[in-house]
């Protein structure tokens, strides 16, 4: 077995993009928007062409084209809505091209954020998206994975994660979640729901504990220098320094890096650029010159960003059904149960689907983040979860008719006997209830039958209606809270 060596790489542009999936009210929908266009940001539609250079950097150009080419109708009308009422996904962009100086481990890198987008994605669930570049000279591959590693813990928990500080101008930001929820995205701070308990299917996003946001990056090396599986499998895992502040790889087996770097690259552009898919992160690193690698750099700012946003949202609504079913309380939760079937089927026909893109590398680099992202497992335990629910439901629907058909039976055998005439003689008129302490065996059958048949019949229609009471009640309280 080798050992690993750790070799050096001189980084003279970076390019990242931080994703966090948070979760909304699907009836704040128009009241979110609403404030985020108060506040500057922008619908983004293909159809708007001065947007192609707005957001991404200087003197990197998106092509809408391109965008309209690359995905598969069904998809393209999801992910570029024309109108806010259109069903889909409704991307809000406003331009920030603001420095900041983010110190960790005694290094100080600055970057510019360019630009911050929020997502709003078909049932409660949003993304926000934020772009930004490293704004200096060079800087070594080490100081980069480490700044993206700490940068993109929103609530530092561990003591590897704590020690960061982000200056801007004149203020200090001592997390990530501060600058984002205090400065970049205020406005859409009080529609987040923070609820530890989920009622029905909306709610937080337990499954995030770690409250990590999912980065993208495009490193860009001396065109002079080699690329080798070490830096790869650091840029998979955001290998920068350890807790000590030293250079580190989270593995001491050549083999193991070998087969994992072999498992999730894209090599299509080997030698000089190869992607690399992980669970943490999709990254990019090349050693052409900047001036060549134009397209490869938009592409990464367009296709390759909503390719990923997809896969992305794909995995979080998987894992929230799964999570969610677990929750569900059969006993007293029959109406959530209806909806969170009602919200798998939708969400299966609506959006989830395994093939996206018309291109050969796109399909290529969908299936590095489907086996990344487990979707097919995850997809299979949701199918199963499906079903699941469809025999819970027919067994308790099949008990509740059987109880019924039980109750009306009897009824209809003692009404079969008395010849469907259950009325004695002293009820016509006025009835005379000092008799009923002399009513016969045969009479006494009769009026307990008939005052159980009406009272029934009062409790199946109260019932009734008061279910559906509750029901609107239970649905105001969880959109309310």
């Amino acid at each position: 077995m080798d050992s690993l060596e750790l070799r050096p790489l001189d980084i003279t542009d970076a390019y990242m993009t931080y994703l966090f999936p948070f979760s909304f009210r699907e009836k704040d929908r128009q009241k979110l928007m609403e404030q985020l266009e108060k506040h500057h940001f922008t619908f983004f539609t293909l159809g708007k062409q001065e947007l192609q250079d707005k957001y991404y950097g200087d003197n990197i150009r998106i092509v809408h084209e391109e965008l309209d080419q690359f995905f598969l109708p069904f998809i393209e009308d999801k992910l570029f809505p024309a109108k806010t009422d259109n069903r889909g996904f409704l991307r809000y962009s406003k331009v920030i091209e603001e420095s900041f100086i983010y110190e960790v481990n005694d290094n100080k890198t600055i970057i510019i954020i360019n630009s911050v987008d929020i997502i709003l994605c078909p049932f409660g669930i949003g993304i926000i998206t934020i772009r930004a570049a490293m704004d200096q000279d060079q800087e070594t591959l080490t100081n980069i994975l480490d700044h993206i590693a700490h940068f993109r813990v929103l609530e530092p928990k561990l003591a590897f994660d704590k020690g960061s500080k982000i200056h801007h101008k004149n203020k200090v930001f001592q997390t990530t979640n501060k600058l984002v929820f205090d400065y970049i995205c205020q406005p859409l701070k009080p529609f987040i729901i923070h609820d530890e308990k989920l009622a029905g299917y909306y709610g937080s996003l337990p499954y995030f504990e770690d409250e990590r946001m999912h980065s993208s990056v495009f490193l860009i090396a001396n065109d002079k220098s080699e690329i080798s599986e070490d830096q790869l499998f650091r840029l998979a895992h955001l290998d920068g320094k350890d807790i000590n502040g030293n250079e580190f790889i989270s593995s001491s087996n050549s083999d193991y890096v070998k087969r994992y770097v072999h498992e999730r690259i894209h090599d299509r552009w080997a030698p000089h650029t190869y992607t690399i898919t992980s669970e943490h992160t999709q990254a990019t690193l090349s050693v052409k010159k900047k001036e060549q690698l134009e397209q490869k750099i938009s592409q990464f700012m367009s296709v390759n960003y909503y390719n990923l946003m997809l896969h992305y949202y794909y995995k979080i609504m998987l894992l929230k059904v799964s999570f969610e079913h677990s929750e569900v309380s059969w006993a007293k939760d029959k109406k959530y149960v209806e909806e969170l079937i009602e919200l798998i089927s939708k969400f299966d026909s609506r959006y989830y689907f395994e093939e996206v893109s018309t291109r050969t590398e796109g399909k290529e680099i969908t299936q590095k983040l489907r086996e990344v992202f487990r979707l097919q497992n995850l997809f299979n335990e949701v199918k199963q979860t499906l079903d699941d629910l469809y025999r819970a439901q027919d067994n308790q629907s099949d008990k509740r008719h059987n109880s019924l058909l039980f109750m009306l039976t009897i009824f209809t055998v003692v009404s079969g006997i008395y010849g469907m005439n259950l009325v004695i003689e002293d009820w016509k008129g006025k009835t005379d209830w000092a008799k009923v302490p002399g009513y016969s065996f045969f009479e006494w059958i009769a009026l307990i039958t008939s005052l159980s048949g009406i009272g029934l019949a009062v409790a199946l229609i109260g019932y009734t209606g008061g279910k559906r009471i509750y029901d609107r009640y239970r649905k105001w309280k969880r959109d309310r809270f």
